[in-house]
């Protein structure tokens, strides 16, 4: 989906899908060809020709490729499928439609949509501040229209898969690596996952975006009822990194990054806007910290001097927390120009 690369499929990964799919409503499910895409780190993916249609299906895996352990439970596969049914409601063009789905195999099946990702225009140097306004009004729709919904709070009641997916990995890992920040990181974490008001993806990264007329939002494994402030910061994070690998295009970047800030928050209803910034204020330089330090880090800042350089701009903003996210987007554009 979304222009990913492929590889081959094992005979087992074929015979697995056929036989999730043969459960279906989807009528001739025969498999015409099948590829398992690239670049999964929690699911395996494939890219599934059938008949009269294409799907991609997910499978939930129960430890995630990355370098140091990392698991996660299997039902987070439930919470992604359950996510875009709710989004379909709200959103419906910002979301795939699920086709399939079976809990017990951890396994659904989505339609396919051909558009570009939106990290892979980013890299290359097609930044549109637009697009990230969009992406802004998209998140905050979903957020407005879910929040103080008790039966949706209920349905995504996933503290635990989100503590495993983001809280622990990111936050406390980062304490870990950092042990003079975990008066400041510890109860960051703490009260992130105290704060339940809306429905949170989790996984707002332009990775799992894809570029059509307007945001399809992908990936939302880590899906629960819980801070706002989290998917906004999540985002965020991406724009600032991008300007390490994309220098030319920092002016842009930040003009992408202060259209989103200002279209999310003009959808806020459910308390008032600044206590919302304050909170993502606070969470991006953890998070910018974590993308070096935690058990995610980004694969395209890879060399040791872009990695203190992210360093030596965050940690002040996590030992003197900022208010403001303009105030962030300054110490960050102020450290490229000093660092």
């Amino acid at each position: 989906m979304g222009g990913q690369t492929s590889m081959s499929m094992q005979d087992k990964d074929r015979a697995a899908i056929e036989a999730f799919l043969a459960g279906s409503s989807l009528g001739d499910v025969r498999v015409i060809s099948a590829e398992r895409l690239s670049g999964g780190v929690s699911s395996d993916i494939w890219k599934v020709a059938l008949t009269d249609r294409t799907v991609v299906v997910k499978r939930a895996l129960p430890a995630l490729r990355v370098a140091q352990v990392w698991e996660a439970p299997l039902s987070r596969n439930v919470n992604e499928a359950n996510w875009l049914e709710v989004v379909a409601g709200i959103a419906p063009a910002a979301v795939p439609r699920v086709v399939h789905r079976d809990a017990e195999a951890a396994m659904f099946a989505m339609e396919h949509l051909d558009h570009p990702v939106w990290k892979s225009l980013l890299k290359a140097g097609a930044i549109n501040p637009d697009f990230a306004a969009k992406v802004g009004d998209t998140v905050g729709l979903i957020h407005a229209r879910t929040a103080g919904q008790p039966e949706i709070a209920e349905r995504f009641d996933t503290g635990d898969t989100f503590n495993a997916l983001r809280v622990e990995p990111y936050l406390l890992a980062t304490a870990r690596a950092h042990p003079d920040l975990a008066d400041r990181l510890e109860p960051l974490a703490a009260a992130t996952l105290g704060t339940n008001r809306v429905l949170v993806h989790g996984d707002v990264s332009p990775k799992n975006i894809l570029v059509a007329q307007g945001p399809i939002i992908l990936d939302a494994e880590c899906a629960w009822y819980g801070e706002p402030a989290f998917d906004l910061a999540f985002c965020l994070n991406h724009l600032l990194l991008k300007c390490l690998v994309v220098p030319s295009g920092t002016a842009a970047l930040l003009t992408a990054f202060d259209r989103m800030t200002a279209a999310y928050l003009a959808c806020v209803d459910w308390e008032p806007a600044a206590e919302v910034e304050r909170r993502t204020a606070r969470l991006l330089p953890a998070l910018l910290l974590a993308r070096i330090d935690g058990k995610s880090p980004v694969e395209y800042i890879d060399t040791e001097p872009e990695r203190d350089r992210v360093r030596r701009i965050a940690r002040p903003l996590i030992q003197t927390p900022p208010e403001t996210l303009a105030a962030v987007r300054t110490a960050f554009h102020e450290g490229l120009d000093h660092v």
